[in-house]
């Protein structure tokens, strides 16, 4: 777990190493449910290889709604925090490795690091962080057409499109594939049509 904040924050490293014994290793294959919509969320889940997407199920139909990578860590943090039941599913989209951290253990991890000075500046600097792209990806849903916001991920994060499933893009984007295949033709030809 929190193995991504050791550059970041060297000076915490033994307590990230005093909770390595706790972590689960786990090697598992794409299509891997780590955590099912409606389930509480038990585990902090960080990733050591492979792609992690979460998504709904809205009538029948998968929106996906983020994707996770090497060194990036995630739960269904109001399920997780609040005991409720998760509105997502977490599910592999290739082969991982997860290291996955029980709740017991983070809460003890964070009522030990809340007495160090440097823990406020982390969280306060990863949740900013969190917050903003949560933010900046709403607006361009309200904002930017589909192919703008293609254009946008293509710009910012191009290993999205280079090791996501076509089909996940296109939910994630709010279009249909046959949508997702126009646009990606139009580009192609130099002529996106915004």
């Amino acid at each position: 777990m929190l193995f991504h904040f050791r550059n970041k924050f060297p000076e915490l490293n033994s307590f990230w190493d005093k909770y390595l014994e706790y972590q689960q290793r786990m090697e598992v294959p794409a299509k891997t449910i780590l955590l099912e919509e409606g389930k509480v969320s038990g585990q902090y889940i960080f990733i050591e290889k492979g792609c992690v997407r979460t998504f709904f199920n809205n009538k029948g139909d998968d929106k996906t709604v983020q994707f996770f990578f090497e060194n990036e860590g995630l739960a269904s943090f109001d399920s997780f925090i609040n005991n409720t039941p998760s509105p997502f599913t977490i599910e592999t989209l290739e082969p991982s490795i997860v290291y996955l951290l029980p709740k017991q253990y983070v809460t003890q991890l964070m009522g030990e690091l809340s007495q160090k000075p440097y823990f406020l500046e982390m969280i306060l600097q990863v949740s900013a962080i969190r917050q903003m792209h949560y933010i900046n990806e709403f607006v361009s849903f309200i904002r930017d057409t589909p192919e703008e916001r293609y254009q946008n991920l293509l710009n910012e994060r191009p290993h999205i499109v280079q090791r996501v499933p076509q089909h996940y893009i296109a939910s994630y984007l709010g279009v249909s594939t046959v949508h997702l295949s126009r646009i990606k033709s139009k580009l192609a030809k130099g002529k996106p049509h915004f």
